[in-house]
């Protein structure tokens, strides 16, 4: 029994075939939407890659571009097939094409769904990743003089001053790096010698935070120094206070920023979907009204469409059959009852001859 059977007349053929033209032309712009989409969320991501450990992260943006580029080729052709579905004599040299245009479609449309719900699940892969390329950039803050490092002290400091944070987790993060390049500090002033072996590491560690931490819309002064010590500044108490640096750290900041941008890219991209799906299924009842009225000779008459020829259990067993069946198609059938085509070949007796013998005359 047939999925989901509808009667079409020759007027209902020609309106879904002209609807779906135009459809498909929506489809092709929609396209060009998915793939404007993961080319902004690919430049965005390229923007901080600074701060970003290398990793997957590129894999959804890539995934809709390609989708995108996809998209525009079969929904151009698609557009094509419908056009000229109107015609029933231009529509029997597409009548091989067409089923497997709908399958590569269905595909190609579960692809746009996989990329939708990858934007909402790229987020624990792209929190990794700003965790450690942060923690990187962070840690060679200092090494303004090194080739290689020397751009970081700028990238942190922009990226702190324009996402309003403070760090990789918050602004401690500052009080267990050194984070003061060596060439800045004094080396005769006993207060940094001092501090400098205080630590195991040798490492000049101070309870302060880089200038680009500091909150503009504070009406106090910037304390980045000293920050946990009360008698240093006045009418100062750092456990009560409100400082006035930022208190977000910048990953959560970053993740939140990306976090906003995949889920508004996933919602578009799932809208896209949807669309997409409902114009595979108007070219699937327009493939199978078509193929119908052929089959029946009148071209002018009604003829059924449906989404599946049979109930989805059969369907479902008969392509499950087909992929058993693979390769198969080559070997010799050994049912029982069934002879070998070579075998009780009659033989042709080349020994015996029907040729009569005449006698010889005899000598005189």
């Amino acid at each position: 029994m047939a999925v989901l059977k509808v009667k079409f007349t020759k007027t209902k053929r020609d309106k879904l075939a002209q609807i779906l033209w135009i459809l498909n032309w929506v489809s092709v712009v929609s396209g060009i939407i998915l793939f404007s989409l993961g080319l902004f969320l690919k430049i965005e991501i390229k923007k901080r890659n600074e701060v970003m450990a290398k990793g997957d992260i590129n894999s959804v943006p890539n995934m809709l571009i390609s989708v995108g580029v996809i998209a525009c080729i079969i929904n151009f052709l698609g557009g094509k097939i419908c056009y000229d579905c109107s015609d029933a004599n231009k529509f029997s040299r597409w009548k091989l094409v067409m089923l497997p245009y709908i399958v590569c479609t269905f595909c190609f449309t579960f692809c746009i769904l996989v990329g939708a719900l990858m934007c909402y699940t790229m987020r624990n892969e792209l929190e990794e990743s700003l965790y450690l390329g942060l923690r990187d950039a962070i840690k060679f803050y200092k090494d303004t003089d090194i080739p290689g490092r020397c751009f970081l002290k700028k990238t942190v400091d922009l990226l702190q001053i324009g996402f309003r944070c403070c760090g990789n987790n918050g602004f401690r993060d500052w009080f267990e790096i050194q984070w003061v390049s060596p060439r800045y500090l004094n080396m005769a002033s006993k207060e940094v010698v001092d501090r400098l072996k205080s630590n195991v590491d040798g490492k000049f560690l101070v309870d302060g935070v880089p200038f680009s931490c500091c909150n503009p819309s504070s009406p106090r002064p910037c304390i980045q120094y000293q920050l946990t010590n009360n008698s240093a500044h006045y009418n100062y108490d750092f456990l009560t206070e409100e400082l006035n640096i930022w208190m977000k750290g910048c990953r959560e900041a970053l993740l939140d920023y990306y976090t906003a941008i995949m889920r508004s890219i996933g919602i578009a991209a799932l809208l896209i979907w949807l669309f997409e799906l409902s114009v595979l299924i108007g070219v699937r009842y327009l493939q199978t009204a078509m193929k119908n009225v052929l089959l029946l000779g009148d071209l002018e008459g009604e003829s059924d469409g449906w989404l599946l020829e049979n109930s989805f259990v059969e369907t479902a067993k008969y392509n499950i059959n087909i992929i058993k069946n693979l390769g198969k198609a080559n070997q010799i059938s050994t049912v029982s009852g069934m002879n070998d085509p070579n075998i009780n070949v009659q033989n042709t007796d080349c020994d015996k001859t029907n040729i009569t013998t005449k006698s010889i005359p005899a000598a005189r």
